[in-house]
């Protein structure tokens, strides 16, 4: 399927069409935050008109949203498979948990390094409260976090996590560590310029920590803490 486009009159696939629009508000998205983003300048960068742009998404909030989901379905295939490891073993241990959270972690931090657009995103996001993003929460964001209770569930009857703060907060509230070392590392590259943060090697070395640093802090298994029963 091909639809006329803006690009001086050429015809463009949808498809190509809808990707390349995402693209640009993704790039606008991360460089001015929601509010500061124009459609207008969407569709500058991305070479179709407002019209199209509008006729595909609906309107800002919606383009936003499908920015975001793009994201999502980004990282949801491994997200699935270690959530399917660990509902699908009939008993679960900390060697395995560990390794798995270990594996999921490094797949986050490296998402977030090839996507700094998505990490600018979340930033802001985070300054101003996740205000937007409550607004396109959607019925699917509910159904990813049930999914995740019988796996969390199931770590906390055996032992390997805490019951309170909420296992989900946790988990997300870790993970997010990720976000905040990414976005604190330009800083100190200009107060410390001498230092190496992000080549290859430095950003290897940052995740190897990463890993470490949120799985020992999760896990309860070798840590001579016993996990708090909750109380009813």
């Amino acid at each position: 399927m091909s639809e006329p486009g803006s690009r001086r009159g050429r015809v463009h696939d949808a498809e190509g069409a809808r990707q390349t629009i995402l693209d640009a508000a993704e790039e606008v998205f991360a460089e001015h935050g929601f509010d500061g983003a124009r459609v207008d300048a969407i569709a500058k960068v991305s070479g179709y008109n407002k019209s199209l742009i509008f006729q595909y998404f609906g309107d800002k909030l919606a383009l936003y949203a499908a920015v975001n989901r793009r994201a999502d379905e980004q990282t949801r295939g491994w997200q699935n498979e270690a959530l399917s490891a660990l509902t699908t073993a009939p008993v679960v241990n900390a060697e395995q948990t560990k390794d798995l959270l270990q594996k999921y972690i490094g797949q986050y931090f490296d998402y977030l390094v090839e996507h700094p657009r998505i990490l600018r995103i979340f930033n802001w996001e985070l300054a101003e409260g996740w205000q937007t993003f409550s607004k396109i929460l959607t019925e699917r964001d509910f159904d990813d976090i049930d999914q995740f209770r019988p796996v969390f569930d199931k770590l906390q009857k055996a032992g390997l996590m805490r019951a309170e703060p909420n296992v989900f907060l946790q988990f997300t509230a870790a993970l997010f560590m990720c976000h905040v070392f990414l976005a604190i590392a330009p800083l100190y590259q200009h107060m410390l310029p001498s230092e190496d943060f992000d080549s290859s090697t430095a950003l290897a070395q940052s995740k190897e920590f990463l890993i470490e640093f949120i799985t020992n802090g999760l896990l309860l298994s070798g840590s001579g803490t016993k996990p708090k029963v909750r109380k009813r």
